[in-house]
C-alpha cells in the first residue's frame, strides 16, 4: 500500500507569541517495513530557523523557532509512504520464563533492552497493574501468545472514549475507569509488559482502515495513532495494536519509536506568552496505490 499523509496542526493564541521554539516528530521512518518517499514540512509564519536531526532512538525530528509576533501558528506535514506487505509471523515457543532468563543472563541483550524495561515519564505501574498483567503473562506459556492475549484483554475490557482521560491521567486510574484512547491503552499495555520484566516500546504513527461494507470503521483511523512493540527473543520486535486487537500490518504507518509518548510527541514546544490557546489537529490518510 502507498499513502499520502497530511497532518495539519493549527494553534490560535489569545495573546501574541513573540518567541516560539518547537520540535516536530512527524517524519515517517524508512525501514524494512516501509519507505518514506517524500516529506514536506510547511510552517506559517515562516520560521527563522529550521533544521532536521536524528534523535537518540533514530527518529527524524525537526527543530524550528519563530521570533516574530504571531497569534496563529500552522504546521502541516505531508508525506508519501509505501508500506510493504508484512512477512508472515510464526510465533516461536519461547515461554515467558525462558525469555526473562535470557534478558537476565545475556549481557548484550540486557544492555540493549534495559531502557525499554524501566519506568519512563508516562510509563509506571503499581501492584494492580502488575496483577492485571499476570492474568495473561504466565511463566510457562508462550511469550508471543501471552502478549497477544494481553492486547485482546485490553481491547475487550476497555471502552474507547475520547473524553474520559487526558495525557496526564495516571495509568492506575485508566485501569480503574476501563476507558481511554489509543495512547492510554498503549501506555497501559507497555506498563503491564515492563512490570513483569519484559521489554516494550511506544510506536506512534497512523492507521488507515477499509472496513467491510456495513461495518464500523476501526477506531484510530485518520488520526494520530499509537500501538505497542514488544521484544520477543529470536523473533525481535513484534507490534500489537490493543485499541483494535490486531497485529501491526500494512495499514499501520510508523512515524517514530520511543519509550513512551513524551519521547516522540508530534509537536513539543516552548512559548513565551500567557500560553492560552486553542489547538486543532486534522489528519488525512489517503491510499494512492
Amino acid at each position: 500500500m502507498k499513502y499520502k499523509l497530511v497532518h495539519k496542526t493549527t494553534y490560535n493564541y489569545i495573546d501574541s507569541i513573540h518567541n516560539y521554539q518547537c520540535i516536530v516528530c512527524l517524519h515517517p521512518i524508512s525501514s524494512e517495513r516501509q519507505n518514506c518517499e517524500d516529506f514536506k514540512l510547511t510552517i506559517e509564519p515562516n520560521p527563522q530557523n529550521l533544521y532536521a536531526r536524528k534523535d537518540y532512538f533514530g527518529n527524524t525530528q525537526y527543530y524550528f523557532s519563530i521570533l516574530k509576533p504571531h497569534k496563529v501558528l500552522q504546521v502541516i506535514a505531508t508525506s508519501i509512504v509505501e508500506v510493504f506487505t508484512p512477512k508472515l509471523v510464526v510465533a516461536n515457543a519461547i515461554t515467558c520464563a525462558e525469555a526473562l532468563n535470557l534478558f537476565n543472563t545475556k549481557l548484550e541483550l540486557k544492555n540493549e533492552l534495559l531502557q525499554f524495561q524501566l519506568p519512563s515519564p508516562f510509563i509506571f505501574w503499581d501492584e494492580e497493574i502488575k496483577l492485571f498483567a499476570q492474568t495473561c503473562l504466565i511463566p510457562d506459556e508462550s511469550l508471543y501468545e501471552s502478549i497477544a492475549k494481553l492486547s485482546e484483554k485490553i481491547f475487550t475490557e476497555f471502552e474507547f472514549n475520547s473524553g474520559a482521560t487526558t495525557i496526564n491521567t495516571p495509568l492506575n486510574e485508566v485501569l480503574k475507569l476501563r476507558k481511554g484512547v489509543c495512547q492510554d491503552f498503549t501506555h497501559l499495555m507497555i506498563a503491564c509488559v515492563r512490570s513483569l520484566g519484559f521489554a516494550a516500546r511506544y510506536v506512534s504513527g497512523y492507521l488507515e482502515t477499509l472496513p467491510p461494507k456495513g461495518k464500523v470503521k476501526l477506531q484510530g483511523s485518520d488520526a494520530s495513532h499509537a500501538w505497542v512493540s514488544v521484544y520477543v527473543p529470536e523473533m525481535g520486535w513484534c507490534e500489537f495494536d490493543p485499541t483494535n486487537n490486531i497485529i501491526s500490518g500494512e495499514r499501520h504507518i510508523v512515524t517514530a519509536y520511543g519509550r513512551d509518548y513524551s519521547d516522540i510527541s508530534p509537536l513539543k514546544g516552548i512559548i513565551f506568552s500567557s500560553g492560552e490557546h486553542k489547538v486543532k489537529v486534522e489528519v488525512d490518510v489517503i491510499p494512492i496505490l
